[in-house]
């Protein structure tokens, strides 16, 4: 079961986000059809975004990852919330690039050069956006940029996803490691020996590691303030969809009717695919003729 935990250390001069994310990340896996690369990238920032929206005070607030670049995958997209749901797509789920000196999975190069846009909708009245460039495409380094610059909290962020030969997932997770604004020149050294010494964290995973663990092992006076279970989830319907069909032109509606057939839309963000009927159309044209009287 996938979960995350919250800690502290270093007498409170030290905050803690760990993530272990592998089933989640391999549903969407098999919901989108991935190939590794796609699987690893998306994973990652599904894990960062789960860690972000628990760092949100309300159960409805919103958080929004949005990372767009130049290469393969062209556009990753994630949403959570601070209940532990989170869903994601990518442009192109049928990406695998491999770098030659490692073998490991190219993430940077299938992202390429662009920028990482958070978006967080706190229920008021105008939503925080803040947007970096992107460092190197590998998300981890891109995010603990992003956390320096748009919300001035020094921050070291460990992302990975570790893919099995048939391309399902083997492990997933994420950490994030913030130095609160009175940590000392100690705690500083403590944090970066920590860093120094610290295994890839789908690693620690894969070796069977909670996320309340992986906080524990860090510091000697670590402790769990909070763990909870993490999993995908999306909020599309049938009647979401076809409130999406609403924004057609009557004529536009009236042309499907008139072609005779069923239409099928497909979520983005689970891939769910959901039929509607020559009276479902008629339902709506109606409807919305009726609106307009």
């Amino acid at each position: 079961m996938d979960k995350l935990a919250i800690g502290m250390a270093r007498n409170n001069n030290v905050r803690i986000y760990a993530t272990t994310t592998t089933a989640l990340v391999e549903e969407a896996r098999v919901r989108h059809d991935m190939w590794p690369t796609a699987t690893a990238a998306l994973g990652r920032v599904m894990s960062v975004a789960l860690m972000m929206a628990s760092m949100q005070k309300g159960k409805d607030e919103k958080l929004t990852i949005q990372i767009n670049g130049d290469g393969m995958l062209k556009t990753i997209l994630a949403t959570a919330q601070n209940d532990g749901s989170v869903r994601g797509y990518v442009g192109d789920p049928h990406v695998m690039l491999s770098y030659n000196d490692t073998n490991k999975l190219a993430v940077g190069t299938a992202i390429g050069n662009g920028y990482l846009r958070v978006i967080k909708d706190m229920n008021l009245k105008n939503e925080f956006v803040g947007t970096v460039d992107l460092q190197t495409g590998e998300i981890g380094e891109d995010f603990a940029f992003y956390f320096t610059v748009s919300e001035q909290t020094p921050s070291a962020v460990s992302v990975g996803v570790l893919v099995d030969t048939d391309n399902s997932v083997l492990a997933s997770g994420g950490l994030i490691i913030q130095l609160m604004p009175g940590a000392s020149e100690e705690d500083i050294l403590a944090t970066e020996q920590v860093l120094a010494n610290l295994k890839p964290i789908s690693e620690i995973v894969q070796q069977g590691k909670t996320a309340s663990e992986i906080i524990e092992d860090l510091f000697e006076d670590a402790q769990v303030l909070l763990e909870k279970e993490v999993f995908f989830k999306c909020d599309c319907s049938k009647d979401r969809m076809l409130n999406g069909l609403r924004t057609l032109e009557n004529d536009e509606i009236k042309a499907m009717i008139d072609d005779g057939e069923t239409i099928e839309t497909v979520c983005n963000f689970c891939n769910e695919k959901y039929e509607f009927s020559l009276e479902d159309l008629q339902g709506l044209l109606d409807d919305k003729i009726n609106q307009n009287r």
